[in-house]
């Protein structure tokens, strides 16, 4: 910092191409910091690191970081980390920025309200993120429509481009895959569009992007939002905002085969988790690392390529941290242990998918039975919604958050959005189901996301229940059929209609 002459530096979780999940080899901020959340960034300042964290978080970075160096600001569900970021930093200091993992978006926010410096390298990247690739095709028959058929849909003028850097786009224009990452199906590439063809550029040609880049004489459009500032610099006045990102909207709308593929991929989903369940119920003196080991296994038997995320086995207190997954050989369930599975797996398709359950080992006692029962009705009530024309995620949100302020379990709190697109990577946008502004996009046929809401109390432990789902003809439907867990449910506590709703996945 005194060399760069900043006052204060943002060390960021992602890496070149702003991916969401980034491998903790890969994540300055956990080389800073020791937090392993996946999102979350930190200011530092000459005197302190402020780690950043959403309520799915807050309990995780409490017990991971080291509260003599570093202060944990825990954001609250609508409020925005540049804006809270912002009020650390006085008017005249120098903000340093990594140009490389900042979108252009926010290095545009944040210059509007603070001097920043941008640089190139940060010292704290350990390995090439560039890494090796197993790039795969993926058959027409189960994406619906051929790279060529996607890209024809592209419509530009002689002097246009579009130049893509988010890797799910890329991926997903191209019906490319690359499983040889951990929770991952997306290639590491960047891609060019031009009027009659595209360019790809895979990771070991990223040096030939830099060089086609600078030399291409044509009005370039870029999604500020997903390109990095580096790249963005690139194009100097060539730059052109791409206000509508039609690769963005196409990835969104799935296509009839790939909503026939995800339904074959949750088929599979609910075969691992009922294996996991069985598992559970059967065995004694089992740890979270073994029910999270036979969960993959169980992956794995069922045709997955990969998981789409590092699977969520947390047991009791543990299942209140929202993203929890370090999955302990020292955590065995006990009799009336509660313990919540959130995980997801990777087919030959490389969408991803995802599922929440919630059981108990032996019998549950009042509290658990009552937490449970009130997400489930919350779940049922916002899969209920129906879904007029122009209406948004941000709505159905909201409307589940009415739900809990109006049926509340003392202690617990609802810390999160609602649920999230899913596709390729596990979160995409959009759709979403949230608070921000993200969640404002009107739904449509064939745009597929999850709801789930959850329960949450750091001194008991944590409900989610989660559901992958699409809409069809303005109806919510659910690729998840796994049932609920019935002596999980006080059926006292449900109404005629929500016990009619219920039958869809197994019945009372």
């Amino acid at each position: 910092m005194t060399e760069q002459k900043v006052d204060f530096l943002l060390v960021n979780s992602t890496n070149q191409f702003l991916v969401e999940y980034n491998t903790l080899a890969e994540n300055s901020r956990y080389h800073l910091t020791g937090f392993s959340g996946s999102t979350g960034d930190a200011l530092v300042s000459r005197e302190n690191v402020f780690l950043f964290v959403d309520g799915r978080y807050h309990i995780q970075a409490d017990l991971e970081v080291d509260h003599s160096v570093t202060t944990v600001v825990k954001l609250q569900t609508g409020q925005k980390f540049l804006d809270e970021m912002l009020k650390k930093i006085p008017q005249d200091a120098v903000l340093g920025l990594f140009s490389r993992k900042n979108s252009q978006s926010t290095v545009d926010f944040i210059q509007k309200q603070r001097k920043i410096k941008l640089i190139s390298d940060d010292p704290l990247d350990v390995i090439d993120a560039s890494g090796s690739s197993e790039i795969v095709p993926v058959d027409k028959s189960l994406t619906g429509l051929s790279a060529d058929e996607k890209i024809a849909k592209i419509k530009l003028n002689d002097n246009e481009a579009i130049l893509l850097t988010n890797l799910e786009e890329v991926s997903y224009l191209f019906n490319l895959r690359d499983f040889s990452m951990p929770f991952s199906a997306k290639i590491k590439a960047k891609a060019v569009i031009l009027k009659d063809k595209a360019v790809l550029f895979e990771a070991d040609r990223l040096d030939k992007f830099e060089e086609f880049i600078k030399t291409l004489d044509k009005k370039i459009y870029v999604d500020k939002s997903s390109i990095n500032a580096y790249d963005y610099a690139l194009l100097g006045d060539r730059a052109a905002d791409l206000t509508s990102n039609p690769v963005k909207l196409m990835k969104s709308i799935k296509t009839d085969a790939e909503i026939a593929h995800y339904k074959d991929a949750f088929r599979r989903t609910d075969n691992a988790v009922r294996a996991v369940r069985e598992y559970i119920n059967s065995h004694d003196n089992i740890s979270e690392f073994d029910i999270a080991r036979k969960l993959e296994e169980e992956f794995i038997k069922n045709g997955a390529k990969g998981l789409s995320f590092n699977s969520i086995v947390a047991k009791d207190k543990n299942s209140a941290l929202a993203h929890y997954s370090k999955s302990s050989p020292d955590e065995v369930l006990k009799d009336g242990s509660l313990v919540l599975i959130d995980c997801g797996a990777y087919f030959d398709g490389g969408l991803a998918t995802d599922i929440t359950r919630v059981f108990v080992k032996g019998e549950p006692d009042e509290l658990q039975k009552k937490v449970y029962t009130t997400v489930l009705k919350a779940f049922l009530h916002a899969y209920n919604t129906e879904i007029k024309e122009g209406m948004t995620g941000y709505d159905i949100d909201a409307e589940a958050r009415v739900f809990f302020d109006e049926n509340p379990v003392d202690g617990f709190v609802f810390n999160h959005g609602l649920g999230h697109g899913i596709g390729i990577n596990v979160h995409e946008a959009p759709p979403n189901l949230g608070k921000g502004d993200i969640a404002k996009t009107p739904l449509r046929d064939n745009m597929c996301f999850t709801i789930e809401p959850g329960l949450y109390n750091a001194e008991h432990f944590g409900v989610r229940l989660e559901n992958s789902c699409y809409l069809e003809n303005g109806k919510i439907k659910s690729f998840v059929k796994m049932p609920y867990e019935n002596k999980l449910i006080d059926y006292t506590l449900l109404t005629n209609i929500e016990k009619e709703w219920l039958e869809e996945f197994g019945g009372i």
